[in-house]
């Protein structure tokens, strides 16, 4: 409802303006003056409630912020084309001041058939393995939508023959008397046109869209992050009256890896190595997506340590490949036998150097 309309008023006036307009309008449309006159009590009504809301100014502030706006242009024109002498509408036959007044007082906005609306979007959730995010994958989907009609082609109305409108006879305009005073407007029957309305189609009542379920091939590129959204074009919900289709979204979740870790297009993956592999040094066997990487670990390595293995990471959206880093944890193998136990110690004896000396020493020194 545009309350401004029902009030007769701009939606700049002031309070004053709003008091006066319903005053006025109460005492010509109040049910007490107009008794019997169910048009004129549902009128009042609609009075009442547009001041309200527009005399408290909380809920006028609320109004003017959501409530939508109805272009003059578009109000229904109601015309005083004069006086017949030939006509004299009374009694029963003759419409009353309310009935003439209220779609200017409470003016519905006319179908703007020029507009078409665009297809609504849909969307949708996903959920993919951390290797098929990485390698790409082909998903099929089921997704519910608005489809166009086939019976009407997504028109809404079966094609019919071009006849003049029965209730104006082809003139666009119906009218109205008041004794010997009439009044013209368009005709609700056609909408102005003169010609007869199209029948609604049966299949979709005249919507011009039926639901139905239809299943898309969903593309999962190769590199996808958690989190991303992927866009199908064309396969939302049809739009009114062949306007484009909307699109459906799709949120990717991706499932994290037992042991690989993704850090912008780079992989991180620890990996236990020996204790005398990390101190003589050797080539080990990595296990990897694609099958085991060889790395070379040198003589001396310690526990924490990094090495790269350049293009083994994810696909960047320019094409190109992050790195895979490997950090190595330190495995101590189990001492079972006495033999292990005297070589640990002799080791221990010909290195006696202090391990944690340089941590103690940066330590203290913070301290």
């Amino acid at each position: 409802m545009e309350f401004y309309a029902v009030l007769g008023l701009q939606p700049g006036s002031s309070a004053a303006e709003i008091k006066r307009a319903y005053r006025r309008l109460a005492r010509r449309h109040h049910p007490g003056i107009n008794p019997g006159d169910r048009a004129a009590q549902a009128l009042f009504q609609r009075i009442s409630e547009a001041y309200e809301t527009l005399a408290d100014p909380m809920r006028r502030q609320r109004y003017d912020a959501a409530a939508p706006r109805v272009p003059d242009a578009d109000r229904p024109v109601f015309e005083f084309t004069g006086f017949d002498f030939t006509v004299a509408a009374q009694g029963f036959h003759a419409a009353t001041f309310t009935e003439l007044f209220a779609e200017v007082l409470h003016p519905v906005p006319p179908a703007d058939r020029g507009h078409v609306e665009a297809g609504a979007d849909i969307y949708a959730p996903v959920t993919v393995s951390f290797e098929d995010a990485l390698r790409g994958v082909d998903r099929h989907m089921m997704v519910t939508r608005q489809a166009s009609c086939g019976g009407c082609h997504g028109a809404g109305e079966m094609h019919a023959a071009d006849v003049r409108c029965s209730r104006c006879h082809g003139a666009g305009r119906a009218r109205s008397a008041r004794g010997h005073m009439v009044f013209t407007k368009a005709c609700p029957a056609c909408a102005g046109t003169g010609r007869e309305r199209s029948p609604s189609c049966g299949v979709c009542g005249g919507q011009g869209r039926v639901v139905r379920s239809e299943g898309i091939l969903l593309r999962i590129p190769a590199g996808v992050r958690d989190g991303a959204r992927l866009r199908v074009p064309d396969r939302g919900h049809a739009g009114g009256s062949g306007a484009r289709n909307g699109d459906v979204y799709v949120d990717v979740s991706v499932r994290p890896h037992h042991a690989l870790r993704r850090e912008n297009d780079h992989l991180h993956l620890v990996v236990p190595v020996a204790v005398h592999e990390a101190a003589l040094g050797a080539r080990i066997d990595v296990p990897f997506l694609d099958g085991p990487l060889r790395v070379r670990i040198p003589a001396g390595t310690q526990a924490g340590q990094r090495f790269r293995v350049s293009g083994h990471g994810a696909v960047s959206p320019s094409g190109e490949r992050g790195d895979l880093y490997i950090e190595v944890r330190l495995a101590m193998p189990p001492l079972v036998d006495e033999r292990s136990r005297e070589l640990m110690r002799e080791f221990a004896r010909l290195n006696p150097d202090d391990v944690r000396r340089e941590f103690l020493e940066s330590f203290t020194s913070q301290g």
